[in-house]
């Protein structure tokens, strides 16, 4: 199917945006993923970076921008986002601790999604909010599954290890404690899209009194399950979405 708009610099910037889907690239990398002139890449992509749509990692690789987060946003059409919210109400209530949606952008993490517990002590992780990909169990679900060249950088400094990652593959679940925040335990499960890809990760937080040095044992099935849930969500969309083009195209 041919994917041109007939408007040449709006599909060479979409193959920009494309590319960068995958993860971090170098100007290099830009060049080989899209098949676009060295020069042209790179204008693309400072331009692109002038409207926030792309940024840079700590390495000055490119990464796609904080701008597409809040357009997806504004847009109400992001179908995670939407879903989100009654999953981690759910869990919420089902645990009694917070609960966070995580989605990764380059080095870093944020909280694209939330429910805090209503009382008590909590871990309060505001919308928003962007953490580490060193530390907590949400970076180790959001790295875990990723290619073994940027799950080897990924390692680089983080307070967990490839045994780690290599459990967290095993059971389908992270957890950590103290690994963040003294004296804050968290649980985290993976989002996946419709291929298969981690695309988020669900978690629960809250202090170690209540949720133990073991909080898998506790919630790990739970949050498992909120994840899955939002999974489903996008493996449907995306059948309806295929069945609608295919309707439309007839």
């Amino acid at each position: 199917m041919d994917t041109s708009s007939g408007v040449g610099v709006l599909d060479k910037a979409a193959t920009v945006l494309g590319a960068l889907e995958a993860g971090p690239a170098t100007l290099a990398q830009l060049v080989g993923a899209t098949g676009l002139a060295r020069p042209t890449a790179h204008r693309l992509a400072v331009a692109l970076e002038h409207h926030r749509l792309v940024s840079r990692d700590m390495q000055g690789r490119f990464v796609l921008g904080p701008r597409l987060g809040e357009l997806a946003s504004a847009a109400g059409e992001d179908r995670l986002l939407a879903a989100a919210g009654p999953v981690l109400g759910a869990l919420r209530d089902h645990t009694n601790e917070s609960a966070q949606l995580f989605r990764r952008q380059g080095d870093q993490r944020i909280c694209v999604a939330a429910a805090e517990r209503p009382v008590g002590l909590r871990d309060s992780i505001p919308v928003g909010a962007t953490l580490s990909m060193l530390a907590g169990s949400a970076a180790q679900v959001l790295l875990a599954w990723e290619e073994p060249d940027r799950l080897h950088r990924g390692l680089q400094g983080a307070a967990f290890t490839a045994t780690a990652l290599s459990g967290v593959r095993r059971r389908g679940w992270a957890q950590s404690v103290a690994e963040r925040e003294a004296g804050v335990a968290s649980v985290s499960a993976p989002v996946r899209g419709p291929s298969g890809r981690v695309v988020a990760a669900v978690s629960i937080s809250g202090p170690i009194e209540r949720l133990s040095r073991q909080p898998g044992r506790l919630h790990a099935a739970t949050v498992m399950a909120g994840a899955n849930k939002l999974t489903e969500v996008l493996r449907r969309h995306h059948a309806t979405s295929q069945q609608q083009q295919q309707d439309h195209n007839v």
